[in-house]
């Protein structure tokens, strides 16, 4: 129900911060790791628009990084979309924060030595309201995906898997690969059972402090055993788990794994400065300028 006029497209640098081009919209195409501050900006400025944002993995947790975690926490209602391809595809190559430990490329030709980001530890472990995964051949969950995100009220990251087929080719494909996907992925949706699969006969149990897969059938194990999913949880702690699923031990969450209601950043600046102007004295620059001290200079 809304009008393109409302919308406007923010990116960053990077091969995904081409988007605003393509859209019949607003868009700003910004600096390197400065779109989540624009985006901030433009919400906070027009709380009427609404914003979406385009970044890669190196552009938004690299050079961005501190925005990003900060927009986060303070929750503004903005809506980020992450494609994470674990490589530098714009400038041909090099590493991200997000490529695998031992990553051969440009900038690590003997493998990298770093630990990666899993993008949706940082956004929950930064006090995220909204967090979602999808890849990038998954079209139908990636629109549920964003209008549910649409529809949050508050700081929405969409974590989506790409793939670069120039620099680096199957960065999922472990798990992408339409012959593998139903059993190394589980798609999450709330107030759903998690089940996965191919022939829908595993699932998720809680087992004590952690999460478990299990073989409907084996061992007693019934659908009543298995854990349903509750994206509205205040509790972070099963969102975590699930978003640090990986393959081979477990399937890999995709679907919004958090969707939680908080007081918005833009919400609080916007009711702030209402209720400053109601009691302030000061209505105009004129009563500004003959406020305080004053002086005639003749």
């Amino acid at each position: 129900g809304y009008s393109k006029e409302r919308y406007v497209v923010v990116s960053g640098i990077g091969c995904s911060s081409r988007l605003p081009y393509y859209m019949n919209t607003y868009g700003f195409h910004s600096i390197h790791g400065r779109a989540t501050a624009i985006s901030t900006e433009i919400k906070v400025a027009n709380p009427d628009l609404t914003v979406w944002q385009a970044c890669g993995d190196g552009d938004a947790l690299a050079i961005g990084g501190n925005h990003f975690i900060h927009a986060i926490r303070r929750n503004v209602d903005i809506n980020i979309i992450l494609f994470n391809n674990q490589i530098y595809g714009l400038t041909k190559g090099q590493y991200s924060p997000t490529s695998k430990f031992g990553a051969i490329s440009k900038t690590s030709p003997y493998g990298t030595v770093e630990h990666p980001f899993n993008p949706g530890s940082l956004v929950l472990g930064a006090k995220g309201t909204f967090f979602a995964r999808s890849l990038d051949s998954e079209l139908k969950l990636t629109s549920e995906i964003m209008l549910s995100a649409a529809k949050h009220d508050g700081c929405s990251v969409m974590e989506m898997l790409t793939n670069c087929v120039i620099f680096n080719d199957g960065a999922h494909k472990l798990i992408a690969d339409r012959e593998v996907r139903a059993d190394r992925t589980i798609v999450l949706r709330h107030g759903e059972k998690m089940i996965f699969g191919k022939n829908r006969d595993k699932g998720i149990v809680l087992d004590g402090m952690g999460l478990r897969v299990v073989t409907i059938g084996e061992n007693g194990i019934t659908e009543d055993d298995l854990l349903v999913h509750d994206a509205h949880s205040e509790n972070v702690g099963i969102h975590m788990m699930l978003a640090d699923m990986k393959y081979p031990d477990f399937p890999v969450a995709l679907g919004v794994i958090r969707d939680v209601a908080d007081v918005t950043y833009d919400d609080g600046v916007r009711d702030q400065v209402a209720e400053v102007k109601a009691k302030s004295k000061i209505q105009c620059v004129d009563d500004l300028l003959r406020s305080g001290a004053t002086w005639e200079v003749k």
